[in-house]
Order: C-alpha cells, then sequence, then structure tokens
C-alpha cells in the first residue's frame, strides 16, 4: 500500500496513482475510488495512464486507506490501495 503526504481536515488536495507500468501499453478505460467514511472524495480524473481523486476533510489522527479500481483497455481490472494520513497544521510541516 502507498502511504501518501498527509493533510490537514481543512486542506482540499490531490493525490494520484500513476498505472503506466501496470497497463502493458494499454490505457485506463474506467476509474472508480472507494472512499471511506469521514473523508470526502471532492472530484477523480483519469489522463490514460494515472489517475487522481482530489479529498477533503478527514479527522486529524487519523488514517484512511482509499482503493482505486480500474478498468484497462485491454480489458483488465486492477486495484490499487493508498493511504492518507489526516494530521493538525503543525504536524504536516515536519511529517
Amino acid at each position: 500500500m502507498q502511504e501518501l503526504e498527509p493533510k490537514t481536515p481543512d486542506e482540499v488536495k490531490d493525490y494520484g496513482v500513476e498505472w503506466a507500468d501496470q497497463l502493458g501499453g494499454a490505457t485506463i478505460s474506467s476509474s472508480d475510488w472507494t472512499v471511506p467514511s469521514g473523508i470526502t472524495e471532492d472530484d477523480a480524473d483519469t489522463d490514460g495512464t494515472a489517475t487522481v481523486i482530489r479529498v477533503s476533510g478527514g479527522t486529524a489522527g487519523q488514517e484512511y486507506t482509499l482503493t482505486n479500481t480500474i478498468t484497462t483497455s485491454a480489458g483488465e481490472t486492477l486495484q490499487r490501495a493508498i493511504r492518507i494520513r489526516v494530521r493538525t497544521a503543525a504536524s504536516v510541516a515536519g511529517y
């Protein structure tokens, strides 16, 4: 599981997953994110080989696991999970 840069509850932040190494020349046909309660998916997008999710909220001191499921142009279904920690503004500076 990939752990990404933390955020504060007040930040609206983008997180991405680069899939190119697993696509073997295919592209992403569709992308879906599973987001646990407590953190909010504001937007999501894909550019053919990467996916991005914009999230807001969360509770300081909590970590959230988001799962990205994609379908490729070759018909494969792949999943990757990312972990986002939510911290106070003071602790993010020195994460």
